[in-house]
């Protein structure tokens, strides 16, 4: 039976598409295009996976490798900018933190091609230093993890807006590309404190608007005068020490475990703020507009 329906089929397809010729030459240009992206796309994981010998093995310039060589030790710093990078290397644990810093916002997967991801730089060295590997074949997007470097993968990035962004970007990078890395429990974001508050010999880090509030009533009756308060507008602002005892001292830090249903809530409102559908994005923007702080 399958000869007879593949004749049947065959006959009538190659009918239509003699009468309609621009159906066909769309579907042609799809059929290219997909074979354009899935030869792309495999030149691109070669050339992120290949291992240079002048590189150190493959890994990144940037990146501040840890001693530590067991996985289940390791943690690495996907620090935003270069100044809270050089603070987060000076404060670090050498035995068993890497850190690795990026540039501002990184590349937004959910606009692109599934193989472009692998022409951006940051996106690059996020992928090396981790040690994860994709499929060779053509259509083959699996990525391996059994070279994974690190257990704890942690997004440390400046507690405003700009940082938030940030954060989704990358939610929505391992969401696409890394899945596992959520599913098995080893991607984190770090909390960051907003302000560092003293009264006398009384010093708290506050890590919201609400915790220095209560510092202020604990300490002060709720009076903000005599209350000195450093405002933190960025990661750079902190010096290493500080930054190792609010955000990386495990001790003392405090980390968000990034779950699959918050990388999907991530995903999902970039599909929808940065997809076609204007509908959708409207509505978003109409219900959550009235409660944006933009000098946030």
């Amino acid at each position: 039976m399958a000869g007879f329906v593949q004749q049947a089929v065959g006959e009538a397809l190659t009918n239509y598409l003699e009468e309609h010729p621009q159906e066909a030459k769309l579907i042609v240009d799809k059929v290219i295009l997909a074979a354009t992206a899935r030869v792309a796309a495999r030149k691109a994981r070669e050339s992120v996976q290949r291992k240079s010998p002048m590189g150190g093995g493959g890994l990144p310039g940037k990146l501040a490798d840890c001693s530590d060589k067991d996985p289940a030790n390791c943690e690495m710093f996907i620090v935003e900018g270069d100044s809270a990078g050089g603070s987060a290397k000076q404060g670090r644990s050498r035995q068993f933190q890497a850190i690795l810093p990026i540039r501002g916002k990184i590349f937004n997967v959910e606009r692109v091609m599934w193989h472009k991801a692998f022409e951006h730089e940051e996106v690059n060295n996020i992928i090396q230093a981790l040690g994860v590997r994709f499929g060779l074949g053509e259509d083959s997007k699996e990525a391996n993890y059994e070279k994974l470097r690190y257990y704890k993968v942690i997004i440390m990035t400046d507690a405003d807006v700009d940082g938030s962004h940030i954060d989704t970007l990358l939610m929505t990078l391992f969401y696409r590309y890394m899945p596992e890395l959520i599913q098995n429990g080893h991607l984190f974001i770090a909390t960051p404190p907003l302000y560092r508050c003293r009264l006398r010999n009384i010093e708290e880090y506050c890590y919201t608007e609400q915790d220095r509030l209560r510092f202020m009533q604990k300490y002060n009756n709720g009076r903000e005068d005599g209350i000195f308060t450093q405002r933190y507008k960025g990661l750079g602002e902190m010096n290493p020490e500080q930054l190792w005892e609010t955000t990386m001292n495990p001790e003392t830090r405090l980390l968000k475990q990034v779950t699959i249903e918050d990388a999907a809530g991530a995903d999902y409102v970039f599909s929808m703020l940065m997809g076609e559908d204007v509908g959708p994005r409207r509505e978003f923007i109409e219900k959550n507009a009235t409660f944006a702080n933009i000098d946030a």
